[in-house]
């Protein structure tokens, strides 16, 4: 029996593999944070620093946020315009970080 033909995205990739493309990278999520928790999210202000190596930790606080189970002056805003694979590839790269 013949396999069929996988799906391909416009890129010419496999459907899964082009939709985990979309959209900007973890490492391009978390650059625009650190406007607000200082140069590569090592925050000195009131503002805490970004985790890194603690993947599970972050996708929790970010999901409190989206969920308004942690209450922000910010953060609640914009943890609710990430999807939760954005969340997940922003912990993947704060995780990856020493």
């Amino acid at each position: 029996m013949p396999r069929s033909p996988r799906r391909l995205s416009r890129a010419g990739l496999p459907a899964g593999v082009a939709a985990a493309q979309d959209g900007p990278s973890g490492q391009a999520m978390v650059q625009t944070r650190y406007v607000c928790h200082g140069p590569e999210g090592r925050s000195a202000e009131a503002v805490p620093a970004l985790m890194r190596g603690q993947k599970e930790f972050v996708v929790q606080q970010m999901l409190d946020f989206k969920t308004d189970r942690r209450p922000a002056t910010i953060m609640n805003r914009v943890a609710k315009g990430y999807s939760d694979e954005q969340i997940a590839a922003i912990a993947d790269y704060l995780a990856a970080l020493k």
